[in-house]
């Protein structure tokens, strides 16, 4: 079990509006850290296509960089709660921002070697830092304030989380795979020499310095902070009252925990394959560099969702919305798997669209109800985002039965995510606040 800090890191109960000028703030500078994490992230969108020709990868293996990413919230998950506890929210962040600027720092060092071996480390260092800041921030953001409105709010600062996914991808694309030979040559070019797949490697450093000096800045901002204390005052429920109730009883939790498993799955597949996918000769027939570009409308259409989503719902029910998306999800990938051309190309950036509310409603459904064990509900859900580690598999597919075929495994995907949108996020033995 997955146990999220209880004394010094807890947030305030569940459903206890929290005074405006005490918290908001406090949510704002969280919503750069939300801004950060996404961009980071989606770095790997543009950074796989450019791996694959620098180390000459399979599909598979290219995936596997990403599966090494998400393993890091299966293993940082429990130690991260710890040292929260340990140390205090405020500390915490602090250290987990370092903790990704030394990723980012060894990404030059993985650069210049080059080394796939390295890279793949420094990438479960930068998730783990990563990591260390889902822990806390996401229950956070979903326990303070009206319990109904929950995932209206976890949904809007969420959208400043895509707002660095949306921009990400232009940042790849000019730094990254706009400065190298396998990011400019088309689909079926020759394959690059030893010389070039050294200097394509030496185009990750410049970014991964400019993304380390930003994360040393919020580092020394948010140490400097004056953060509300989140000490006993805001503690939930003593220990011995959580003896009384089993996590295993709640249907929204045990199955939303596998929601967000699977849903990473869906997000970080689309997100991984994309620029490959677009820049093939029967879909868009453009560089990678052009395809990275169109990676930005990808995560711009999940900010948008998510603004819209969060207006949506204050007026309709959560669980309702995420049906209705999931269904479009569904509709928009069987489109991308059995047309060509635009319409393909299309319809796969539309899915960024009905991705959007996907992880935070999710979120804020698995621990309704759930009273004193908030917190450990809170923590297996972050865990679960370990789902991404499994985008290996649609590699291994996308090697097997090709790339576009491999997107039938996102299909099935948003139909959990549709099971568990009208049975699975029913709360059943809910514990009132």
């Amino acid at each position: 079990m997955a146990v999220v800090p209880t004394s010094k890191a807890a947030p305030a109960g569940a459903g206890q509006a929290s005074p405006p000028t005490q918290y908001g703030r406090a949510l704002a500078l969280l919503a750069t850290l939300f801004f950060m994490w996404g961009f980071i992230t989606v770095i790997n969108g543009t950074l796989l296509p450019h791996l694959r020709s620098v180390f000459e990868l399979s599909y598979f293996q290219a995936a596997l960089i990403e599966s090494v990413w998400f393993i890091a919230y299966f293993f940082a998950s429990i130690p991260s709660a710890k040292l929260i506890e340990r140390i205090g929210y405020q500390k915490s962040l602090v250290v987990g921002l370092l903790i990704m600027a030394a990723g980012a720092l060894g990404m030059t060092l993985a650069a210049s070697l080059p080394s796939y071996g390295v890279t793949l480390f420094m990438l479960f260092v930068i998730a783990s830092g990563i990591t260390l800041l889902q822990v806390a921030a996401n229950p956070y953001v979903a326990v303070i304030g009206p319990s109904e409105t929950a995932s209206s709010r976890l949904n809007l600062v969420q959208a400043m989380n895509s707002a660095g996914t949306m921009l990400a991808p232009l940042f790849g694309a000019y730094l990254i795979l706009g400065r190298s030979k396998g990011g400019t040559a088309h689909a079926g070019a020759a394959a690059l020499t030893q010389a070039e797949r050294l200097a394509d490697a030496h185009a990750v450093i410049l970014p991964y310095v400019l993304v380390a000096v930003v994360l040393l800045v919020l580092a020394i901002v948010i140490a400097r902070f004056p953060l509300p204390a989140m000490g006993s005052a805001t503690s939930r429920v003593a220990k011995e009252d959580r003896k009384h109730h089993s996590l295993w009883n709640h249907r929204n939790l045990v199955f939303g925990i596998g929601a967000i498993f699977i849903y990473l799955i869906a997000e970080i597949g689309v997100g991984n394959l994309f620029v490959n996918f677009v820049s093939r000769p029967e879909i868009g027939n453009m560089t990678t560099e052009q395809a990275g570009r169109y990676l930005t409308l990808l995560w711009g259409g999940m900010m948008v969702g998510r603004f819209v989503g969060s207006a949506i719902m204050q007026k309709v029910d959560a669980g309702i919305v995420l049906a209705v998306f999931s269904i479009g999800a569904f509709v928009v990938m069987m489109v991308t798997v059995f047309t060509h051309g635009e319409v393909a190309m299309w319809s796969l950036i539309l899915v960024g669209l009905f991705h959007s509310i996907m992880f935070p409603t999710i979120f804020t459904l698995g621990i309704k109800g759930l009273g004193p064990l908030t917190e450990e509900g809170s923590g297996l859900l972050i865990m679960a985002i370990a789902g991404g580690a499994l985008v290996a598999v649609q590699g291994w597919l996308a090697d097997t039965y090709g790339l576009q075929h491999s997107f039938l495994l996102t299909a099935i995907c948003e139909l959990y995510i549709l099971f568990y949108a009208l049975w699975g996020s029913k709360p059943t033995n809910a514990i009132e606040d």
